[in-house]
């Protein structure tokens, strides 16, 4: 209606003699003449495609997923948009109209034959309607309107997919999202394997060496129990710290501290406390690294010495973390067979796990490489993580890949 009026304005400026609100020729002439502005607008303004979205599933009953989300950003998608807005204008139009137009006839022609006043009351086209020719055009006026209206619907319900869908830079933005949310998904994944798997498998390994020697070694025991106290306070710590990651993903809360290298000897005392011999040796200053280096390095040793357990038992552990001016290096080494993998494999989980593809992920993610293999009876786990990465692979990265040689760790007994 405000185009219908503004070109209702201009004609008469433009023809004289021109009347468009009172002489139906000029009507139509107007109701042409407003769809160029409103194609226009349509260009210049990019919230109209989401209001023209919520209007085509309400009325045309269009499923969401075929619509595009959003305002239209690109020329392209304004285009098209302008053009659903002047097809949508169109047919309206011509709804609007007939359906104001009509009615009103076809109720007087429906009326005509039954009252003599109203056959006198109006001369003209409704005289020329005798007997039951009347009531028949009336009732076919009415189904035209219906079946207009119904057809108009029908069309531009086939039409809004194809000018209202997304463009391919609408599917583009849409994949950037959902990675995005893959990506955040998959940090909080690995942020709770690493720090939960790894106080599950001590806590195991504690429960299952006290429930042997319980009734031969009660002080073994009670110290088995102490330690499981100790490790599963850490686990609720740790799990506190990947909630907050979780309120922070949804904006809810602030981010909560991660732990990093600093805590290195808290991990290493948990791990022997839960009967592992961990030998560590750290060349160079792990306090000089980057925070997301540090934190990301920390994870990894936690879920390589968490699968020293799963896999292997309480064996020895060798680690090496070397600190130089280009990268970080971890070395892990651990026995994969022997007497006491044999006795810790009812401790060892079953089936695989998702350990290294993570350790790979989180390297990966840092510009680093992670590659793990078993030669000689020995599994050895080498991560390169550079000492100069950023926070952006680690917050946002989803997938990774780990080299082996014998086979995956979380897929193999280490027994």
């Amino acid at each position: 209606m405000p185009f219908f009026l503004l070109a209702s304005v201009v004609i008469p400026l433009l023809a004289d003699g021109a009347d468009p609100l009172r002489q139906v020729g000029w009507q139509f002439v107007a109701f042409g003449g407003a769809l160029p502005p409103a194609a226009l607008a349509a260009l210049l303004f990019p919230l109209l495609r989401p209001l023209e979205v919520a209007a085509v599933r309400s009325l045309c009953g269009v499923p969401a997923e075929r619509l595009a989300e959003g305002p239209a950003l690109s020329w392209a998608a304004r285009r098209r948009t302008a053009l659903w807005f002047v097809a949508h204008l169109l047919a309206g139009g011509i709804v609007s109209g007939m359906t104001l137009a009509a009615p009103p006839a076809a109720v007087l022609l429906l009326l005509l034959p039954f009252s003599e006043p109203l056959r006198r009351a109006a001369p003209g086209w409704p005289g020329t309607f005798h007997g039951v020719l009347g009531p028949l055009t009336g009732l076919a006026l009415l189904a035209l309107v219906a079946g207009t209206a119904r057809g108009a619907g029908a069309l531009l319900a086939r039409c809004a997919p194809v000018l209202l869908g997304p463009t391919p830079a609408d599917r583009l933005a849409a994949a950037e999202r959902r990675a995005a949310d893959l990506a955040s998904r998959n940090r909080l994944a690995r942020e709770l394997h690493d720090a939960v798997g790894h106080a599950l498998s001590a806590v195991t390994l504690q429960a299952s060496a006290a429930r042997r020697v319980l009734d031969a070694d009660p002080e073994f025991a009670r110290r088995a129990l102490a330690a499981i106290e100790e490790i599963t306070r850490e686990a609720v710590a740790e799990l506190d710290t990947v909630l907050g990651l979780l309120r922070a993903e949804d904006g809810t809360g602030p981010d909560a501290p991660a732990p990093a290298l600093d805590g290195l000897e808290a991990l290493l005392d948990r791990t022997r406390a839960a009967g592992v011999a961990v030998e560590a040796t750290v060349e160079g200053r792990c306090a000089g690294l980057a925070t997301v280096v540090s934190r990301e390095a920390y994870r990894i040793v936690q879920e390589g010495l968490s699968n020293a357990l799963r896999h292997a038992g309480p064996v020895p552990v060798r680690l090496r973390l070397r600190v130089d001016e280009a990268e970080l290096t971890i070395r892990m080494e651990n026995p994969v067979a022997g007497p006491a993998a044999a006795r810790s494999a009812s401790a060892a989980r079953p089936g695989g796990g998702s350990g290294l593809r993570g350790i790979a992920e989180r390297a990966r993610l840092l510009g680093g490489g992670a590659t793990a293999a078993a030669h000689d009876g020995v599994w050895r786990l080498t991560v390169r993580l550079p000492t100069g990465a950023t926070t952006r692979g680690a917050e946002q990265g989803t997938a990774g890949h780990t080299r082996t040689g014998d086979g995956d760790r979380d897929g193999v007994s280490g027994a």
